[in-house]
C-alpha cells in the first residue's frame, strides 16, 4: 500500500494488521473455487490437529480429493495469495536445509491465520446452512429429557460436581441448538414443498403418506416428551437451577487467559453467568407457557398440525388435475394457450372481452348515427383515444356525471291507505294491551295466591306470563322474595315464596298453566288511569331485580 511503511502494515505478532487484512477476498476471485478447495486442506488439517502444512502437502490433499489436480506452481501462487489476504501466514521451512542453495531456496510453512479460520468456519456454516433439509428430530427430545433429569440429580444432590454440571449444560445446549436449528429448516422445507407441488405430482403424492406419517409421530412425541420436559425444567427451578449455572460460569471461566486489568476473573464470571442464564431462559420459554406468550413448541406443534390439512388439500387439487376437473390455474394455463394460438389481434381481442368481460363504457352514448360513422371508417383497437374520433355524450353527463333519460318523473304512490290501516292496527293493540292490563290488575291488582287467580283471556295470560318470567329470571338462591319491573317500566311485580304451598293452576284457552303456588302482587307504576272522581296518582318506580 502506498505511503504506509511496513511497520505500520504488521501487528506486535507479525501479521498483517486488521484493517489490510481481508479473509472473504478467495470468495469473489477468480479461482475461487481452487482458494476454497486450499483452505478446504487447511481444515481438514486443523481437524486432524495438524498445525502446518507445506505445499505438496497441500498438492496432495487436491489430488486425493480433486479430478483435477492442479499443478504445484498453481497452488504455490494460491498459498501466496491467501496469504497476501490474511487467510495463511508464511513461516521459512527450514527444517529440510541441506545446503547453502537450500537456505536461500524460498521454501515455506503455511497456517491458517486466526482470521482465516474464522472466515472458513463462517463459510462452512453458510454451506451448511444452505444445504440443511432439516429435521423434527424426535430422538434430540429424549436425549433433552434425559440430560435434564441428570442435572435434576445434581441440583438435589449435597455437593454438586462443576466438570459434570458444565458438560452435561454444554450437551444440552448444542442438543437443543440441534433441535431447534432442524425444526426450523423442516418447517421451512416444508412449506417450500406444499408451495411447489406442481414440479413432480406422482413424487408429492407418493412421498405425502410417510411425511404425514412423520409429522404425525413427531407432535405425539412433542406432547408426551414435551410435557416431561416443562415439568422437568420446573423441578429445576425449585430445586435450585442457580447453583448449577454458577458452578457451569466458574468452569467456563477458568480457562480465560487473564488481560491486564485485575478484576477479569470476576467480569468474565458476571458474562458467562448471563451467557447461561438467557440458554436457560431459552429453555423456559421453548416449553413452558406464559400468559399472552405461547411456548415455542406449541407453536411448533400448531404448525406442525396445520401443515397436515395443507397437504390434503394440495392432494385433494391434484387428484382433481388427474381427473380432468377444472381449476383456477389450470384454466388460466388453457387460456394461455388460446391467446397463443389466435390467428390475429382481433380475435385476441374478442376472447379477451369473452374471457374477463370486458366491455365499452356504460356512461358513453352511442347511436345510430355513430355505429354507421365507425362502419365507414373503422378504428383500430391499437388506436389511441386521444387520435381516434371523438364520441358526443350527455351534456348532463359531464355537469353532473350522471346521465338520465328526458321524460317525465315517476308517478308518486299514495300511501294513505297504507298508513291508516297502520295506525288503526296500532290501536287496535294498544286497546287490547290497556284491556289486558285491567284485567291482570283486577286479578292481582292486591297481594294473592297464584292459584287464586282463576281464568285469564290470552291477551292478559300472556302479559302476565311475561312479568312472571322476568320475576323468575332475577329469582337468586336463597331470596324468597323479588321484584320485577317490565321493560316501558309501566308494571311491577312482586313474587314471594309460600312455605309448604301445593301447585297452582291458572287456566286459559290455550290450555292450563300449572306451577308452584306463589304470593303474587302487580301494581301500576306509571301512566295509570284514575277511577271516576279518583285524583290521579302515580305509584313510584321500582327497580328491576334488586
Amino acid at each position: 500500500m502506498a505511503g504506509v511503511t511496513a511497520e505500520e502494515e504488521l501487528d506486535s505478532a507479525g501479521e498483517p494488521a486488521e484493517q489490510a487484512l481481508r479473509p472473504f477476498a478467495h470468495v469473489h476471485a477468480a479461482n475461487a473455487h481452487l482458494y476454497r478447495r486450499v483452505m478446504g486442506a487447511f481444515a481438514t488439517a486443523k481437524r486432524r490437529f495438524t498445525i502446518h502444512l507445506r505445499p505438496e502437502d497441500v498438492l496432495d490433499h487436491l489430488t486425493a480429493t480433486g479430478d483435477d489436480p492442479p499443478d504445484q506452481g498453481v497452488v504455490v501462487d494460491a498459498l501466496t495469495k491467501l496469504e497476501e489476504w490474511g487467510n495463511l501466514r508464511a513461516d521459512p521451512d527450514t527444517s529440510r536445509v541441506t545446503t547453502v542453495e537450500d537456505f536461500h531456496r524460498a521454501r515455506y510453512l503455511y497456517q491458517m491465520t486466526r482470521e482465516g479460520a474464522a472466515a472458513e468456519a463462517a463459510l462452512t456454516a453458510y454451506d451448511e446452512a444452505l444445504g440443511r433439509r432439516g429435521a423434527l428430530q424426535r430422538v434430540a427430545l429424549s436425549d433433552i429429557a434425559a440430560q435434564l433429569r441428570s442435572l435434576l440429580a445434581l441440583a438435589r444432590a449435597a455437593e454438586s460436581d462443576e466438570a459434570v454440571a458444565y458438560l452435561t449444560f454444554e450437551s444440552l445446549a448444542t442438543r437443543f441448538d440441534e433441535l431447534a436449528d432442524n425444526a426450523q429448516s423442516f418447517m421451512a422445507s416444508l412449506q417450500r414443498t406444499i408451495d411447489l407441488h406442481d414440479a413432480e405430482i406422482e413424487a408429492f403424492l407418493a412421498y405425502k403418506d410417510r411425511l404425514i406419517d412423520y409429522l404425525e409421530q413427531f407432535i405425539k412425541d412433542l406432547v408426551s416428551t414435551g410435557a416431561e420436559i416443562a415439568n422437568l425444567i420446573q423441578q429445576l427451578d425449585e430445586a435450585g437451577v442457580g447453583r448449577l449455572l454458577d458452578d457451569v460460569a466458574h468452569r467456563a471461566g477458568r480457562d480465560i487467559a487473564p488481560d491486564e486489568t485485575e478484576d477479569f476473573a470476576e467480569r468474565e464470571f458476571a458474562r458467562q453467568r448471563l451467557l447461561w442464564a438467557e440458554r436457560w431462559a431459552g429453555f423456559h420459554d421453548w416449553f413452558l407457557n406464559s400468559p399472552g406468550h405461547p411456548s415455542q413448541s406449541s407453536l411448533l406443534r400448531t404448525q406442525a398440525r396445520a401443515a397436515i390439512p395443507r397437504l390434503l388439500r394440495v392432494v385433494s387439487v391434484l387428484n382433481d388435475r388427474r381427473t380432468g376437473r377444472s381449476d383456477r390455474s389450470a384454466d388460466f394455463h388453457a387460456l394461455a394457450v388460446w391467446f397463443a394460438e389466435a390467428p390475429d389481434e382481433e380475435a385476441i381481442h374478442r376472447l379477451w372481452r369473452a374471457a374477463f368481460g370486458l366491455q365499452s363504457s356504460r356512461h358513453l352514448t352511442v347511436d345510430a348515427d355513430t355505429l354507421e360513422a365507425r362502419d365507414a371508417a373503422p378504428v383500430a383497437a391499437s388506436v389511441s383515444w386521444t387520435a381516434a374520433p371523438p364520441i358526443e355524450i350527455s351534456p348532463r353527463l359531464r355537469q353532473t356525471g350522471h346521465y338520465e333519460r328526458r321524460g317525465k318523473p315517476n308517478r308518486v304512490i299514495d300511501r294513505s291507505e297504507q298508513r291508516r290501516f297502520l295506525a288503526e292496527r296500532a290501536a287496535r293493540e294498544a286497546a287490547q294491551t290497556a284491556t289486558a292490563r285491567d284485567a291482570l290488575l283486577a286479578k292481582v291488582g292486591q297481594r294473592a295466591h297464584l292459584s287464586d287467580v282463576g281464568r285469564l283471556d290470552p291477551h292478559a295470560f300472556r302479559l302476565f306470563l311475561g312479568l312472571l318470567g322476568a320475576a323468575l329470571a332475577a329469582k337468586t338462591p336463597g331470596r324468597s322474595e323479588v321484584e320485577a319491573t317490565t321493560s316501558d317500566g309501566s308494571l311491577t311485580i312482586t313474587l314471594t315464596e309460600v312455605d309448604g304451598a301445593g301447585t297452582a293452576e291458572i287456566r286459559t284457552d290455550a290450555g292450563v298453566f300449572r306451577g308452584p303456588d306463589h304470593l303474587v302482587h302487580v301494581i301500576e307504576t306509571r301512566g295509570r288511569r284514575p277511577a271516576a272522581g279518583e285524583t290521579e296518582t302515580r305509584e313510584p318506580a321500582v327497580e328491576a331485580a334488586r
